[in-house]
């Protein structure tokens, strides 16, 4: 029988013989994991057997790279895997978890049930939890701040979680909080802001989030943004910083100069309507940004001069008030709908 297709899509894949990380094409089947240089290639560069596999996720054996998550094999090989953003982590290791669990027990691979595994008391779903926590109206109210001579915008301070999760019954007490928030930090859902709660984060083993009124910390998929000077990474973020993430993940896009086409992360913000784009394999400094207000975007079957790359299909081209043309490809057709539909809307509402 032919293996099962689960879930397809880019990952950042660090090298088994060079510590170099590249974009590859991943499809997971019910028996293994393959990649691929590119997502248009016949035979895949290699293979990963999930019999006997084990997942470790979050990995935290790159201090300076987050959404990290391993699969070693049952003869002691490890291969690395980065997302670009935290839902695409979590979608990842809930289906490979599962396939290598259903491996386990001679099952054929079933998306287990959410609901069931709540009924179970000693299961606790972060996802979840991560999800009330952000919730606008009941949630943790994201503020702006002043610490360290640096604006800290939406944030919220550790005392502040805890707080949270006692008023709403998700915990019975501070030390029973403060489990659950340090879980919340471990998987990535939480990420320190400043000094202090960096120095908790990074000066141990496993992250620990502090129960203090001066350690601050932000959600992975917020709008965080630092003013001011700063010692470390942080930087002054541009007013284009300010809005929301309403969207973000891979794309393919078209260059410029060379017409030739490259993996890009993008994150697309509104009020004001920004699309960044970066380079998957490194930091969060941004390769470029496309200004959206008043723009067309479109579906379209071809594109002009599309030299060096095989592109056919699920092929889109935003054209800017000031008639800049930027063509993108996405992964699948459904893929292509929702980045249309949010661009459009964030052109139309955002500055």
């Amino acid at each position: 029988m032919e293996p099962k297709q689960i879930r397809e899509g880019y990952l950042v894949k660090k090298g088994t013989m060079l510590n170099s990380w590249k974009v590859v094409w991943v499809v997971l089947s019910d028996d293994g994991v393959e990649f691929y240089k590119k997502k248009t290639d016949s035979s895949p560069k290699g293979m990963i057997p999930l019999k006997g596999a084990t997942l470790t996720s979050p990995c935290q054996d790159f201090s300076k790279r987050t959404l990290v998550f391993k699969v070693s094999t049952s003869k002691n090989q490890d291969h690395y895997f980065q997302a670009t953003h935290l839902e695409d982590r979590e979608v990842w290791i809930k289906d490979i978890k599962r396939a290598i669990t259903c491996l386990q027990g001679g099952k054929k691979f079933a998306r287990k049930s959410t609901r069931r595994s709540i009924r179970l008391p000693e299961t606790v779903n972060l996802s979840e939890l991560y999800v009330s926590m952000k919730d606008p109206d009941t949630g943790v109210k994201e503020l702006k701040l002043e610490k360290e001579k640096r604006i800290f915008n939406h944030c919220f301070t550790g005392s502040t979680v805890i707080d949270w999760l006692i008023s709403k019954e998700k915990a019975r007490n501070r030390q029973e909080g403060l489990m659950l928030a340090t879980g919340l930090l471990n998987e990535g859902f939480l990420q320190p802001a400043g000094e202090l709660s960096k120095a908790a984060a990074e000066g141990a083993a496993e992250s620990v989030l502090l129960d203090q009124p001066d350690a601050l910390y932000y959600f992975a998929d917020s709008g965080f943004f630092c003013e001011g000077y700063s010692s470390d990474e942080d930087v002054i973020v541009k007013e284009e910083f300010r809005g929301a993430i309403i969207k973000q993940g891979c794309l393919l896009k078209q260059g410029h100069r060379r017409k030739n086409w490259k993996v890009r992360k993008f994150i697309l913000r509104d009020d004001p309507a920004y699309m960044h784009y970066y380079d998957p394999t490194k930091g969060d400094e941004p390769l470029g940004s496309i200004h959206l207000r008043g723009s067309v975007v479109t579906a379209v079957e071809y594109v002009p001069d599309a030299k060096r790359y095989a592109v056919d299909g699920n092929l889109f081209e935003i054209i800017t008030s000031d008639e800049t043309h930027y063509f993108l490809q996405a992964a699948t057709e459904e893929e292509r709908k929702d980045w249309i539909k949010a661009i459009h809307t964030v052109s139309k509402t955002g500055k």
